[in-house]
């Protein structure tokens, strides 16, 4: 019996890959967790297995105490020289559990904490066994599915392969082998703990590192590799022997190397391309098949790019739904920013005419007094153009600009460009402005206009008069001509109004 229960014991330490030492110490405690259920006390309890007699046996531990403190775990000496003479303080008096009298349910715990003690010990040998093996090409068979989910079959252990790390025109079936790499290793997961994927951009390395001897041996180094899992991948690789052509060794001789690849991926496209410490040309280089013009950095800083190509390049270069400069932007680590030849002219065209567009200054605008256009100044508004393309809502966000006051600017701003600069510059009749109003000076009543308009009127009779006289005196040969802007005297013109306001009937 003895000799069975610990052939049984070593037999499931080589199927879970753990010590027996560890299932041993697992039915110890399991042995405790029962004893201590049984006799629901909360005395210091330990257990022995011995592998001699194949029994466990179940000590109860008081510890020796001048002064009990706690009678479960405490004793005194006068007690402990009753069950031990040579007892002392600080030694330890063993008492013997019986176990024979543990029923089917103590059993039962029994056998429960062992699953989990022994499942936890699997566990921790799983973790500590794969852990550092992350990135590595594994062989695995589909063992079952759940939901969208995949559970393969290492070997030694299961491990998931999950929907995200599913290739996605890749089908699998129950028994099929696949060639994975290895994620990530999840200790507290419930169920697998080691997480492979067939989408990571490792997976086409490793593969390349098993097809082509030069990367094996390190003479042929993949610097970065970006991946679309299932329709396409790029690949940088560098060359450390000048003499050897890192994209001719990768694709091998009639393309055999990469097309054994491409067969266990299922028909994935992988571009080959020679890496280049200079970003520019290595960009030149990610974006193929496309054709790239001139490639130009805009913002070092924060690593952004501007790729120039032909109009007929462009959708090449920006590849289905956006994938070739996509992949690109990844395999080098800049953002990238592809334009045609006809859009940068275009875009150069809109800078020069922004440029050179004549810009009014603020002053222009009448109805708009100093102090508010100091304050729109320093909003940075400097022309009336970009005031002109301000919302109300930005122009109230300048202090010391409220609703009536954004109502004037418009007003004066649609004046500005319905009448020209000349006519936005005169402001309507009757209305008061802070530019025309002057210490001291009342404004005009309406007497006052009137007398204007006749003293005009006069002004405009007496050039008449001026005219006509002018024209009748004609010089002679010889003589000097009699010019017709000769002023009348002042008197006539004062007298010319008079005499045709009497001349006029009294209604």
């Amino acid at each position: 019996m003895a000799n069975l229960l610990y052939q049984q014991i070593e037999m499931l330490s080589r199927e879970k890959h753990i010590e027996t030492t560890i299932v041993v110490s697992a039915i110890e405690d399991a042995m405790v967790v029962a004893a201590r259920k049984h006799y629901k006390t909360e005395e210091d309890l330990r257990a022995k297995f011995n592998p001699e007699t194949g029994q466990v046996d179940v000590y109860s531990v008081h510890t020796v105490v001048e002064e009990v403190a706690d009678p479960k775990k405490e004793i005194s000496l006068a007690e402990a020289k009753k069950k031990n003479p040579s007892a002392e303080i600080g030694t330890e008096i063993i008492a013997t559990k019986s176990t024979d009298a543990f029923g089917r349910i103590t059993a039962q715990t029994f056998k429960q904490v062992i699953l989990q003690k022994v499942r936890e010990a699997e566990r921790d040998t799983i973790y500590n066994e794969y852990h550092t093996r992350v990135g590595e090409l594994v062989t695995v068979i589909v063992k079952r599915a759940e939901g969208p989910d995949l559970i393969v079959d290492m070997g030694r252990t299961e491990a998931r392969l999950p929907k995200r790390e599913q290739s996605k025109l890749e089908t699998y079936n129950i028994g099929e082998r696949l060639r994975v790499v290895i994620k990530m290793v999840d200790r507290a997961a419930k169920g697998p703990q080691v997480i492979v994927s067939r989408a990571d951009a490792s997976l086409v390395q490793r593969l390349f590192e098993m097809e082509v001897p030069e990367i094996y041996d390190g003479t042929v180094q993949i610097r970065h590799a970006a991946r679309e899992a299932g329709e396409r991948t790029k690949v940088a690789v560098a060359s450390r022997d000048k003499d050897v052509d890192p994209v001719g060794a990768c694709v091998g001789m009639k393309g055999m190397r990469v097309q054994s690849i491409i067969r266990e991926l299922r028909g994935e496209k992988i571009d080959i391309i020679p890496y280049s410490e200079e970003t520019v040309a290595f960009a030149q280089k990610a974006l193929s098949p496309a054709k790239v013009t001139r490639v130009q950095i805009t913002d070092p800083e924060n690593k952004k790019l501007e790729v120039i190509v032909e109009d007929s390049q462009l959708s090449l270069a920006i590849g289905k739904k956006g994938q070739n400069v996509r992949l690109a932007s990844k395999l080098i680590g800049w953002d990238i920013d592809i334009k045609s030849e006809e859009e940068k002219r275009q875009e150069i065209e809109e800078q020069m005419t922004a440029l050179t567009a004549p810009t009014t200054p603020l002053t222009a605008l009448a109805g708009v007094g100093a102090k508010t256009i100091e304050k729109i100044e320093a909003a940075g508004i400097t022309n009336v153009e970009k005031l002109a393309g301000m919302t109300p809502e930005q122009l109230m966000e300048i202090p010391g600009i409220g609703e009536k006051m954004v109502d004037k600017i418009y007003q004066a701003v649609n004046r500005f460009y319905e009448g020209g600069a000349e006519g936005a510059a005169a402001a309507p009749a009757g209305e008061a402005t802070e530019e025309t109003a002057v210490e001291g000076e009342a404004p005009a009543t309406e007497g006052e206009v009137i007398d204007g308009n006749a003293e005009a009127g006069a002004e405009a009779v007496e050039g008449a008069q001026a005219t006509e006289e002018g024209s009748e005196s004609v010089a002679t040969d010889g003589e000097a001509r009699q010019t017709s802007e000769t002023e009348p005297p002042a008197d006539h013109a004062e007298e010319a109004p008079k005499a045709k306001a009497e001349e006029e009937p009294k209604p």
